[in-house]
């Protein structure tokens, strides 16, 4: 199993290179649609795109195997959010590939009959509650490190026994937002996996709630965040410390 572990990592590292380029041929897909050039040129790049995912899913085979090992390391965690969020959310990834491999096999002619729609929008819904439950998380450990920070305690401005209570507040209050967001920018800028971590579930999340019409945002938008995330993805493979743990 560790042997298969560590085969299925370097996969992974070929696959998101992979995935770079393909939202890369579905934002440049957009442009030239938008832009109105050749319509075989805007072709040729969709049946790039089209190989590109082709190939992802050959190279998925098997994650739903790491990604339940994942789960199994999860179980463990002495933080019980942490282990409902990741257990959970490991265990939906498990199923999303499953789903994938799926239509894997009834693009390639092994499955026969395979109603492709419903499976791809099963699969997206996986992705979704995993992408959900990670940002669950992602927003958990910011809090706790904010706490860890040291609580916000406003200081009570200065003020004259003439002031009125709107003219006192308004001030205070947004010296409150102020304070805040410099400390939440503080402990961004102090922990780069999680940053990282969170804008790349942010930019993901827009993929399945545009596949799935929850959000629809258009070929452009979701070429150019998936793109984002790729990239960011390729940086953590790059600079494992990137990695957000456990």
């Amino acid at each position: 199993m560790d042997s298969w572990v560590r085969f299925n990592a370097q996969s992974q590292a070929k696959e998101r290179v992979i995935r770079a380029a393909q939202y890369a041929c579905t934002l440049l897909g957009h442009t030239l649609q938008k832009g109105g050039s050749m319509a075989e040129l805007h072709r040729t790049v969709s049946q790039l795109e089209a190989h590109m995912s082709m190939t992802r899913k050959l190279l998925r085979l098997g994650n739903s195997v790491e990604a339940l090992e994942a789960a199994k390391r999860a179980i463990h965690l002495s933080d019980g959010v942490l282990r409902l969020c990741l257990t959970l959310s490991h265990l939906n990834r498990a199923m999303y590939f499953v789903c994938d491999n799926v239509l894997w096999a009834g693009k390639v002619g092994l499955v026969s009959k395979l109603d492709q729609h419903k499976w791809s929008q099963r699969s997206f819904r996986y992705y979704l509650f995993a992408l959900i439950l990670n940002l669950t998380r992602d927003v958990y450990e910011l809090r706790l490190l904010i706490e860890h920070e040291g609580p916000y305690r406003p200081s009570k401005p200065p003020c004259s026994p003439s002031t009125t209570l709107s003219s006192r507040s308004t001030p205070a209050t947004s010296a409150r937002i102020c304070r805040k967001l410099h400390l939440l920018m503080t402990v961004l800028y102090s922990n780069p996996p999680l940053l990282l971590d969170l804008l790349k579930n942010g930019c993901d999340l827009f993929i399945p709630l545009d596949r799935l019409g929850i959000y629809p945002t258009g070929s452009g938008f979701v070429g150019a965040c998936g793109l984002v995330s790729s990239v960011l993805s390729i940086l953590t493979v790059v600079h494992p410390w990137l990695k957000l743990k456990p």
